[in-house]
């Protein structure tokens, strides 16, 4: 079995009167990690499931006397998809408050509802959780660096899905499953979701887009919409864990873009199966954006399972002077540039040096990529 990393966090956090929630995409293996967390107590435990609708109506609207029948004599509740539970984040927060003893685990695939419906409720009361698909460092304690370096290729055309990584001989049949049907359910289950045609077109331009700066006008023109229902079924790709937005970084120094994005997807295996390509890398002509993508994805996993709160940029100016990944810790920022070639050789641009004086700049090549993702 694959050793997930929140595992050991979760465990440190049990038992402190606080509500577990774990988020993420769909089939990312959090229901998994959840049980193995609760097993691993050794406790009396209860299982319930939100796509129960016996299990939904029990606990929605309901009381800490029928709480009380429900728990019984159990130490942990686990409820899975509990966003579609009405009210869930009031019933997370009366077990939270009334049962001092019995710890609260609660997983969602959608921080689009699961997240809004608990905020509230629950200020105070949670620790709050995403489990990616698979890392780099997750495979490394797998099955050793060497091994898992080797397969960087492999990786950067299939991604790190839990079923993609342990069924290789069936992954280009998963991904497209995936893609095309658990990635939408939570989108397509929203009523602001009225044309799943659009947003496949949104989709693709952007997969076709990747590692390039991200115009709505232009995207709306390319799809047939308007810019407004583009910046909307993006912004819902990004909360469904689809996609996630790099912000340009501007410090008001001349010539810098001030309002530009990029959008990468969380998993390369997903973007390829949207465009259909899943060709070696060899004989790629995207083989720059994927590593780009690859490894600021992978430098998100690591920042977020460390409990970084590093805010990440890429960086531009109107004279085509740019940086694929900046962090900014604290005001101390770190510059990284995305060499998929052999050839590592980079001079970071001036303007960025002179005016970011004290930032350190780094180069991720295949050779070293190991010191920034793990």
């Amino acid at each position: 079995m694959i050793h997930r990393q929140l595992k050991t966090i979760m465990q440190r956090n049990l038992y402190k009167g606080k509500a577990i929630l774990l988020f993420g995409p769909r089939q990312t293996g959090k229901s998994t990690l959840a049980e193995n967390v609760v097993q691993a107590q050794g406790k009396p435990w209860l299982y319930l499931n939100g796509d129960d609708a016996e299990v939904r109506e029990t606990l929605s609207n309901t009381s800490a006397t029928k709480l009380r029948a429900i728990i019984g004599s159990n130490e942990i509740v686990f409820i899975e998809e509990a966003q579609r539970i009405v009210n869930i984040g009031l019933t997370l927060k009366l077990i939270t408050d009334q049962f001092k003893k019995v710890q609260v685990i609660a997983t969602g695939s959608s921080a689009l509802e699961l997240s809004g419906k608990v905020n509230e409720p629950l200020t105070g009361r949670k620790y709050e959780y995403t489990l990616y698909p698979l890392s780099f460092a997750e495979m490394v304690q797998h099955h050793g660096l060497i091994k898992e370096k080797a397969l960087i290729p492999h990786r950067m055309v299939f991604g790190y899905y839990p079923e993609i990584v342990t069924k290789p001989d069936e992954e280009k049949t998963l991904l497209k499953l995936l893609a095309n049907s658990y990635l939408y359910k939570d989108l397509l289950m929203l009523e602001q979701i009225n044309k799943p045609v659009l947003l496949d077109k949104i989709l693709k331009a952007l997969a076709l887009q990747m590692g390039s700066e991200v115009s709505y006008n232009e995207l709306a023109q390319t799809v047939g919409a308007d810019k407004e229902t583009v910046g909307k079924y993006i912004d819902l790709l990004e909360k469904a864990y689809v996609v996630f937005r790099l912000p340009a970084l501007n410090r008001n120094v001349r010539n810098e873009i001030k309002k530009g994005k990029k959008i990468y997807f969380y998993d390369c295996g997903i973007r390829n199966a949207v465009i259909n390509n899943f060709s070696e890398m060899g004989s790629r002509t995207d083989a720059g954006a994927l590593w780009e993508n690859y490894v600021i994805a992978e430098r998100m996993k690591f920042l977020r399972y460390n409990d970084s709160d590093a805010a990440l940029y890429f960086w531009r100016t109107t004279q085509q002077q740019e940086i694929d990944l900046v962090e900014d810790t604290a005001g101390k920022l770190k510059a990284f540039e995305c060499k998929w070639g052999k050839s590592t050789k980079k001079r970071f641009p001036e303007t960025f040096t002179a005016n970011y004086k004290g930032a350190k700049t780094f180069i991720v090549s295949p050779d070293n990529v190991e010191e920034f993702v793990m």
